[in-house]
């Protein structure tokens, strides 16, 4: 592949993580509202937490349970059809979900969304780590996929709350959905735009040019190693499930803030974390990153539990750039070293780790939901998450050294 067409190649891959992400980003700060609307005033904000924190939960079980086959057909039949699928699935769900107006029908429509999104974030790092030579080109390029991530991310709330003023303010709408239904369309559309993109811009073949010697020393040296990889990813993932959702539920049920303010924390923590994912493959070499997974955790931890203690917007923001700047590190970090242990099995191995981030996401977020107005425990998914989190940090102590050996030995093997 000549390096034109790889440019244009990467330029789609990102731009498909970008629509998926935008769509995450629309959907998540509206929902508390949506569900409002559907349920009636008078629900109790028990009961609004609750579905809250269910329907970011069946989009992140979706994900889980449909990365991994996403990701074993790519390695099988190339990454474009798969691409694709997903990005024509998700555009038609986004486009109905416009037009729905039913709990139920939500619950469904967010299940079929994670579907369709599992086949495309995973299978777009897998790409990369089929086309890839080197390993900083690696590491660069599934910055980049990640950093188009957290944009469509950032701009996906903002957008969702400036287009929704928007509508109520100066457009009479006769769709059911009311004001939500126009970013969601304008979703939509994106997805079936950038899968025309896709369509040309990605090659069929699975690759040939994926970095040499990692196929059979890799996957034969890091057996019990990748899981332990995947069991950080499942916690730290956790961690960012219960706080996206208590940031929505804790802005508008106890800070009192607008959606305007809401909102703008998301946009920040997209920010911080777009920020941190850009430094740490661009300032440090990629076998230098394993040095961050411990202290990342050890503030993700931290910050976790300072969640419900942060009593006003200033600290909630405070509070929120440590967040977005532990898990900001650690996501491409543990993306960048499973990719470089799987070997040909690149969309089997990422769509396992998309699997796992889902899972955590799924449990994080439903914990975010049920857990929220407990009783027994003030800030009780917060609490126990950062309980969590300190125990990724404790099985992480060891890791770098096992991390360099492992790629010590696969150079001895291959020179």
């Amino acid at each position: 592949m000549n390096a034109r067409s790889f440019h244009a190649t990467m330029a789609a891959l990102m731009l498909a993580v970008f629509t998926v992400s935008v769509g995450f980003g629309v959907v998540l700060p509206l929902l508390p509202y949506l569900i409002e609307r559907l349920l009636g005033v008078e629900v109790d904000v028990a009961r609004v937490s609750r579905h809250t924190g269910l329907l970011t939960a069946v989009y992140t079980l979706s994900l889980f349970l449909f990365a991994p086959m996403w990701g074993r057909l790519s390695d099988r039949h190339g990454a474009r059809g798969v691409l694709l699928l997903g990005l024509l699935g998700f555009g038609v769900t986004m486009l109905v979900f416009a037009f729905v107006e039913s709990l139920a029908a939500i619950y469904a429509e967010r299940f079929l969304s994670g579907l369709f999104a599992a086949a495309v974030t995973p299978v777009a790092a897998a790409a990369i780590g089929n086309f890839t030579t080197t390993e900083q080109e690696r590491a660069r390029r599934l910055a980049y996929v990640s950093m188009a991530g957290i944009a469509g991310f950032l701009l996906g709330p903002m957008l969702g709350v400036f287009i929704t003023r928007f509508a109520t303010n100066f457009l009479t709408l006769s769709m059911p959905a009311g004001s939500v239904a126009i970013p969601l369309a304008a979703t939509a559309l994106l997805a079936f735009l950038v899968a025309s993109v896709v369509a040309v811009a990605v090659p069929s073949g699975d690759g040939h040019d994926r970095l040499k010697g990692t196929t059979g020393a890799a996957v034969e040296n890091t057996a019990w190693l990748v899981p332990k990889l995947l069991i950080l990813t499942f916690i730290v993932s956790a961690g960012v499930g219960v706080f996206e959702v208590g940031l929505a539920l804790r802005g508008k049920q106890e800070l009192g803030l607008s959606p305007y303010q809401i909102a703008l924390m998301f946009t920040e923590c997209s920010l911080v974390m777009f920020v941190m994912q850009a430094i740490v493959f661009f300032w440090f070499k990629p076998d230098a990153t394993r040095w961050f997974i411990a202290p990342a955790l050890a503030v993700l931890a931290a910050g976790l539990f300072l969640v419900p203690r942060a009593s006003d917007f200033t600290l909630m923001l405070v509070v929120i750039g440590a967040i977005a700047a532990s898990a900001g590190i650690l996501s491409p970090i543990l993306t960048y070293w499973i990719s470089a242990k799987a070997g040909s099995a690149q969309g089997w191995e990422l769509g396992k780790q998309t699997a796992a981030a889902s899972l955590g996401v799924t449990v994080g977020s439903a914990a975010g939901g049920i857990l929220f107005n407990a009783a027994f425990l003030p800030g009780a998914s917060f609490v126990i998450t950062a309980g969590l989190t300190a125990l990724g940090f404790l099985l992480s102590l060891g890791l770098p050294y096992l991390l360099v050996h492992r790629n010590s030995s696969a150079r001895l093997l291959t020179a």
